[in-house]
């Protein structure tokens, strides 16, 4: 289905990027505070810790930066998002069911600004993928695609939470292999317990632990997991000193798990080790503005 010569009437143009899954179709509806605010969140995740997400990275970098106005800084992050899934997968082909969605951005992309045919060329692009690793179900999205709404609607507060843990559900009972997916949801599933300052129930705390037993090396996840252990009564002071240690040499990240380790610092061992944690992440990273929020909190709450 190569549209290489003829356009598309305008009203089947339309109505096929409608039907794309991608950041445009997807309600996100952000306000103008909450997408500079997101930019920064996206820019504090950094390119290194958030190794296994840095394409779905890239993808919401693109499509924020769209919404503000910066359309080539957009155009840039949508091209870096694509060679990002192809060193994440491990794969020498262009392609693959993890592109549908970028494919979908860029289509739009060009569509707002007015580039039919590049916009064409994009919906031509989807068409290929959709017909070449089908999801196997009719009524279902290919889990790469559930798994990246997943992880975009994460970053849009609670009600959008409560969606984005149905779609790590539906991907991981695809494709249970994706250890990222598992933690994803997992952290997903904790965060909502957190923000209704209810204890977590036991086949979530079971599923944290699982998740752990599976990604040992994700300290964000150690920290949530230490958490739920301290709310069931359990001494973790050693743990915490332990962890406080290992993530000094993890790159900068608001996902190495410095904050919620920090936390535990201050609710389980002490405030001035806590202090003395985020002064020496900082020594070491002087200019980090996101290390520089951390210590500040931890400085307000003594």
């Amino acid at each position: 289905k190569m549209y290489k010569r003829s356009f598309l009437p305008k009203f089947m143009l339309e109505s096929k990027l409608e039907a794309l899954q991608c950041h445009f179709t997807w309600d996100l509806n952000p306000e103008r505070s909450k997408l500079f605010r997101l930019r920064e969140n996206l820019e504090d995740i950094g390119t290194d810790a958030g190794y296994s997400w840095l394409g779905h990275i890239y993808n919401l970098q693109g499509y924020v930066l769209f919404q503000l106005g910066f359309t080539d800084d957009a155009r840039l992050f949508f091209s870096k998002c694509a060679e990002a899934f192809r060193q994440i997968r491990n794969t020498l082909s262009d392609e693959g069911p993890w592109l549908v969605v970028n494919y979908g951005n860029q289509a739009w992309l060009h569509h707002l600004l007015g580039e039919q045919a590049e916009s064409q060329a994009y919906l031509s692009k989807v068409d290929a993928l959709v017909d070449n690793y089908p999801s196997g179900s009719p009524c279902e999205l290919h889990p790469e695609i559930y798994a990246e709404k997943a992880w975009t609607l994460m970053q849009f507060g609670p009600v959008k939470r409560l969606l984005a843990e149905d779609y790590f559900q539906r991907a991981i009972r695809m494709q249970p292999d994706m250890v990222e997916w598992h933690t994803s949801h997992v952290l997903a599933l904790a965060s909502t317990f957190n923000q209704q300052n209810k204890p977590l129930e036991a086949n979530i705390f079971e599923k944290i632990k699982v998740a752990k037993q599976h990604d040992p090396e994700n300290l964000y996840l150690v920290a949530v997991y230490l958490d739920a252990c301290a709310k069931k009564g359990e001494k973790i002071q050693d743990e915490v000193r332990l962890l406080a240690r290992k993530v000094l040499s993890k790159p900068v990240s608001s996902y190495s798990g410095i904050k919620p380790i920090l936390n535990l610092c201050k609710m389980y061992v002490s405030m001035d080790e806590a202090i003395d944690l985020a002064e020496e992440v900082l020594e070491r990273h002087p200019d980090n503005r996101y290390l520089k929020a951390c210590a500040a909190s931890c400085y307000a709450y003594k």
